[in-house]
């Protein structure tokens, strides 16, 4: 089976036993290490570490100090994170619709949501792609509100030459299936110290110093050993984002002429390190079927994401999740499917994934 994601830390190893050696496990002189390498990557002064990508979600509204309330606009295409993350923060989620060309919300769609209890622009930088920035924080700047960049898929993208986690507090995730992993992991991006320094005691059980308490906090760390498995992928993030591009541009060259298909691309002055490689299905397509005619042939996919955000039974009674309509949204849904991209293919598997591909789409 060629799969979707594939998982290969080895060049790891040294580091992880570095630490092991070390007796010390927990946060210390790996993670700073850590920190100060991926602000290098995104292009700002301050990251902080934490254990998971929804960690980073809750924590970086945390520190905006959010009233009951206050929304927060996000996609309604994203995974179940990102509107988790307002939640738990006590914020009430908003949604304006996507666009299909990058997956992300439309400027033009989160400007007729904004209102004034708004506090919080939340664009998903989706499969690896920046939202469209440039119009964001600008309505952003204007009306006054703060940009939290949910950038879990796009560690290395950029938008005008500007990293993503750059335009606001940027949140990432290291779980198993990101472009750089640490099995499980967060990092929270920022060019403001005041929020940096927040973000540090907030995570630490609100200490500045043992038992010197200045706030409400949580055990938001990362420990050294996960730390240790992330940072040889910090130092090769260019090399992982070619790879991935090479394969992405293998596989349009291989599907373009399949009609009805609508495959992605990097948008003009975008910088795409393809956590997925997302087609659009023609009209009509039995997705589930086409999905386990890969699979009998050897070839993994995956489906991200099958509805929209707010589109199940747990949120729909939630007063704080305000349902809207989202057509591009929900055609999206039922159309999407990603096929593999990672940088571990090989060049057969590559030839692979779009004959069977082709094979099954025309079955």
């Amino acid at each position: 089976m060629i799969p979707i994601s594939k998982v290969d830390v080895r060049d790891a190893e040294p580091l992880v036993l570095d630490v092991l050696r070390s007796g010390s496990l927990a946060q210390g002189p790996m993670v700073e290490r850590f920190e100060r390498e991926f602000a290098e990557v995104v292009g700002v002064p301050h990251a902080v570490a934490v254990n998971n990508g929804t960690t980073a979600l809750v924590a970086a509204l945390q520190v905006l100090d959010l009233r009951p309330g206050d929304e927060v606009i996000t996609s309604p295409f994203t995974f179940a994170a990102t509107l988790n993350a307002i939640l738990e923060a006590g914020a009430t989620a908003r949604f304006a619709d996507i666009r299909e060309d990058d997956f992300a919300v439309d400027p033009a769609a989160v400007e007729a949501v904004v209102g004034d209890r708004t506090a919080v622009l939340m664009p998903v930088h989706l499969y690896g792609q920046t939202a469209d920035m440039g119009p964001l924080t600008a309505l952003a700047r204007d009306r006054g509100l703060h940009v939290v960049e949910d950038a879990a898929q796009a560690h290395g993208a950029a938008y005008a030459g500007r990293g993503a986690g750059a335009f606001g507090i940027g949140c990432f995730s290291f779980y198993a299936t990101k472009n750089i992993t640490t099995g499980e992991g967060g990092m929270i991006t920022t060019a403001d110290a005041a929020v940096a320094d927040r973000l540090r005691v907030l995570r630490n059980q609100g200490m500045r110093a043992r038992y010197q308490y200045e706030m409400a906090g949580h055990n938001y760390r990362m420990t050294d050993l996960h730390a240790a498995v992330g940072l040889p992928q910090v130092a090769r993030i260019a090399d992982i984002a070619d790879r991935r591009r090479r394969n992405a541009a293998r596989l349009t060259a291989g599907l373009a002429d399949l009609p009805g298909l609508r495959l992605p691309r990097e948008l003009p002055g975008r910088t795409h390190v393809w956590h997925q490689y997302t087609v659009l299905l023609p009209p009509g397509t039995d997705r589930d079927g086409l999905v386990a005619g890969l699979a009998a042939s050897g070839v993994g996919s995956g489906i991200y994401y099958p509805r929209t955000v707010f589109d199940h039974d747990c949120y729909r009674e939630d007063p704080r999740v305000v349902v809207a309509d989202v057509p591009v949204a929900e055609s999206v849904a039922r159309r999407c499917l990603s096929l593999p991209v990672h940088h571990h293919l090989t060049d057969d598997e590559v030839h692979t994934v779009i004959e069977r591909f082709r094979a099954a789409l025309e079955a």
